[in-house]
């Protein structure tokens, strides 16, 4: 007589590897902050983090494949991956046309980049009480919606004093940079009610 052995698969952590790959997006954005407050040489390490996140991001991805039960929806996995994938691209994107345009980030940039950061750790505190505490996860995510708030408002504030830069070409590449500001922040809200929508499928 034989017996069939049934083994459940490992259960990679994915939410772990999601963390990782948040941890190296705040690398990536803390270097932003610090190179759109005038250290010119963060914008390698800028692209430095980009290179492993990408790293991160496929290491989740493979682990979700693999993932005989995950967490949270596999669905509400990739989006977040994936949104937080897109906002570190996107600053990186925005430090290489900044480069190009021969358009150095001005004190508005700055003070959005630090608010970018600050989000986008308030986005990682959401994820660290998955599972264990919804209320606080949602509570951290809605702070970095508000966090976005006050970058929208530096925002309309730059491109409001853009209207006074008499070089066109400056006013036209500040003009620029400031609006891949204002998406990379709209990027962090999907991703924040992205959180919010997870907790309320799992309350």
């Amino acid at each position: 007589m034989t017996h069939s052995h049934w083994f459940l698969p490992d259960t990679p952590d994915v939410l772990g590897l999601l963390r990782q790959q948040v941890a190296v997006t705040i690398e990536g954005l803390d270097a932003f902050a610090a190179w759109a407050a005038g250290e010119a040489t963060a914008a390698e390490a800028v692209r430095d983090a980009e290179h492993r996140a990408d790293t991160a991001k496929r290491e989740l991805l493979g682990a979700l494949r693999a993932a005989f039960i995950t967490p949270l929806e596999p669905e509400d996995l990739f989006a977040l991956s994936r949104g937080v994938d897109w906002i570190l691209n996107w600053a990186r994107d925005l430090v290489d046309e900044s480069e190009v345009m021969a358009c150095p980030p001005d004190p508005g940039i700055a003070e959005m980049a630090s608010l970018m950061d600050e989000a986008v750790r308030k986005i990682d505190e959401a994820i660290t009480h998955f599972g264990s505490d919804g209320d606080q996860a949602a509570e951290a995510a809605y702070a970095a919606i508000k966090t976005e708030r006050r970058l929208e408002l530096v925002y309309l504030r730059g491109m409001a004093a853009l209207l006074e830069v008499e070089d066109m070409r400056e006013r036209i590449s500040r003009r620029e940079l400031y609006r891949r500001c204002s998406r990379i922040g709209e990027m962090v809200i999907d991703v924040a009610e992205r959180v919010i929508y997870a907790v309320v499928k799992q309350s």
